[in-house]
């Protein structure tokens, strides 16, 4: 099934990658969808199809210049180094999205 609602679309290729992934639940916060890994949150898709990512601090710069860019609460107010959003155009590959996945995942094996 095709949906025009971006959030959505990026919401069912996250649960087609964790299918077979034990300990993960869905959570609606920050305006989105996110995706609980062992009850910590990992990703979430936003409203306009991007992907919220929660990353290690020390690896935020290198993931800036790999296309994130730095993730706010509202219009105003940012987040930190332990999150980032990818804009939706860049995940619209699947092998990129699950690059991104996989950044939250790691996030989860650092103190934070």
């Amino acid at each position: 099934m095709t949906t025009a609602d971006p959030r959505e679309a990026l919401s069912q290729r996250l649960r087609d990658f964790f299918a077979s992934r034990p300990n993960v639940r869905e959570v609606r916060m920050f305006g989105g969808v996110s995706f609980m890994v062992d009850e910590r949150m990992a990703v979430a898709a936003g409203r306009d199809g991007g992907l919220l990512v929660r990353t290690d601090p020390a690896d935020y710069d290198d993931l800036l210049r790999r296309g994130a860019v730095p993730a706010r609460m509202g219009s105003d107010r940012p987040m930190g180094r332990g999150w980032l959003t990818v804009p939706s155009q860049q995940v619209s590959d699947d092998a990129e999205l699950a690059f991104w996945i996989q950044v939250g995942l790691d996030s989860g094996t650092v103190q934070g």
